[in-house]
């Protein structure tokens, strides 16, 4: 069973995503209520920060896309939801732009110390720029990290959920920058018997342990 008061040193890929149950924007969230969908996880330093106000803004306008692939977006900072509140309003003021997904109050450091948020070489008060993808299992399935001063790219991250869910369909893997349409990479053979048969079962084919095909 989950428990919220268990606390991982470190989040690990392929493993259970540390479980959490927060105050957010719209309302108490836990990650029990994503099973069946996935995730996206993305902490920031803090409310009314410009970098930040960039990534939000770009989130929101890939919302649409991201929930077409069954994901969902979670953002949090260790800040109160009336902070965050009084941001997405300015956001909304300044720019024209909605945030429609939920913004994580964290101002125990609670989730964001179980994430591995948290990085005294970075700040001790803030969390620094963290993406986590967690699965329709409630796996993580891919973590990235930022600086402060440099922000993230959301075409990017959806890319990698297309991709995840891809390899999970398919079996296969993708290559350097894989897009949806291109080739994707067929898993090298395990055994000598196996190597020596698989230029010849129809991929396309530079040696023995690369090779790819069309979905």
């Amino acid at each position: 069973m989950n428990n919220e008061n268990t606390v991982a040193a470190f989040p690990q890929l392929n493993a259970p995503a540390p479980f959490f149950k927060a105050e957010t924007t719209h309302g108490t969230k836990s990650l029990d209520d994503y099973k069946g969908q996935w995730l996206v996880l993305f902490s920031h330093p803090a409310d009314f920060t410009p970098v930040c106000t960039t990534e939000f803004m770009a989130f929101a306008k890939r919302h649409g896309d991201f929930a077409e692939i069954n994901t969902q977006l979670l953002g949090l900072s260790i800040d109160s939801v009336f902070s965050h509140m009084a941001w997405v309003d300015n956001i909304k003021k300044n720019f024209d732009i909605d945030i429609p997904f939920p913004i994580i109050e964290d101002l125990s450091m609670r989730v964001a110390k179980s994430y591995g948020m948290i990085h005294p070489g970075a700040a001790d008060t803030s969390a620094v720029r963290a993406t986590f993808i967690i699965d329709d299992k409630g796996i993580l399935r891919a973590m990235v990290y930022y600086p402060m001063s440099n922000g993230r790219s959301i075409d990017e991250i959806l890319r990698l959920v297309k991709a995840l869910q891809t390899s999970d369909k398919h079996g296969v893997a993708t290559p350097e920058n894989w897009q949806p349409g291109d080739k994707v990479i067929v898993p090298p053979p395990k055994t000598m018997a196996d190597a020596k048969k698989r230029t010849q079962e129809g991929y396309e084919c530079t040696d023995w342990y690369f090779c790819k095909k069309s979905l």
